[in-house]
């Protein structure tokens, strides 16, 4: 492993690891975590090491949502200030200046042919930058990104709904009235959400979050920002404590229909969890055996 330090597009200062194949490679799986999380995960580890028996780089990086809590520290014209950061404070439309300067700075190391890999709200974030980049017409960064890997993909807003029920319109007015009083910073009571959450990242979850809502999987639903992911698209679930309001081969039926990309490979493994504890080996042979066929 290598550590690598390198800069968002908009100053945040990150790092990650490398994991490096024996042979020099232009491939490389660029992986995204998903909430209070980190680039340490088992799952990481397991993926990387398969990823390099076949001669792909694997790249997981701290992106500025990782763990609850923390300083994040911004370079802006050549001083380095510190804001409150960490899953509780995030934004998480900032995922476009993580990954794309995680992009960047993979291209600079000679990397070609990046595979971008996201777990959860990971998934979100690489959703979203990824229609950003075509709305952009950002080619030159597009032309680099060989895959897509979708692990649990949830629809957050709904969930949201669904997780507080009829208290969710009380949870709401109550993050208002706080933003009304310049209270943005202040956490929402801890039933309001699953871990400790400031009132503007619970806003941007529960009212803000047009950007965000395209993982609404009704059987009605187009799936507009998913379908706009021309690159070859992997995404998996499971079916034991998963995320997800459906069944998950309902669920997998459901956005198979609807996903119009020729190089799809869409399905569940049973009894995996939302983190896939105890599957990681099974999900690392599905992700290189889709690799494989593109």
């Amino acid at each position: 492993m290598k550590k690598i330090n390198f800069l968002a597009t908009d100053g945040v200062i990150l790092n990650g690891l490398i994991y490096e194949s024996k042979e020099k490679t232009k491939d490389i799986i660029l992986a995204v975590h998903g909430m209070s999380s980190n680039c340490f995960k088992k799952r990481d580890e397991i993926i990387a090491n398969k990823a390099n028996e076949f001669g792909i780089d694997y790249f997981c990086f701290n992106n500025r949502g990782s763990e609850l809590v923390k300083y994040i520290k911004k370079m802006t014209d050549g001083k380095k200030e510190e804001k409150l950061g960490g899953t509780s404070y995030e934004d998480v439309l900032d995922g476009y200046e993580d990954i794309v300067g995680a992009i960047l700075k993979l291209k600079e190391l000679g990397y070609q042919n990046i595979y971008l890999q996201g777990h959860s709200l990971g998934c979100t974030k690489i959703v979203y930058t990824y229609n950003e980049l075509k709305d952009e017409e950002s080619d030159d960064i597009l032309e680099n990104i060989k895959g897509v890997i979708l692990l649990s993909l949830i629809d957050i807003p709904t969930t949201l709904k669904f997780y507080l029920g009829n208290k969710f319109d009380q949870y709401l007015e109550l993050a208002e009235e706080k933003e009304r009083e310049g209270k943005l910073l202040e956490f929402m009571p801890k039933e309001a959400f699953i871990h400790p959450i400031s009132t503007k990242t619970f806003l941007r979850y529960a009212r803000d979050n047009q950007e965000i809502d395209f993982a609404q999987y009704g059987k009605d639903t187009e799936l507009s920002k998913l379908n706009n992911i021309t690159a070859p698209l992997f995404m998996r679930w499971g079916n034991d404590n998963e995320m997800i309001l459906q069944n998950a081969e309902e669920l997998v039926t459901i956005v198979s229909n609807h996903i119009s990309n020729p190089n799809k490979d869409i399905d569940y493994i049973d009894g995996a969890s939302h983190s896939y504890t105890g599957k990681e080996e099974i999900l690392a042979k599905q992700i290189i055996k889709f690799m494989e066929r593109l």
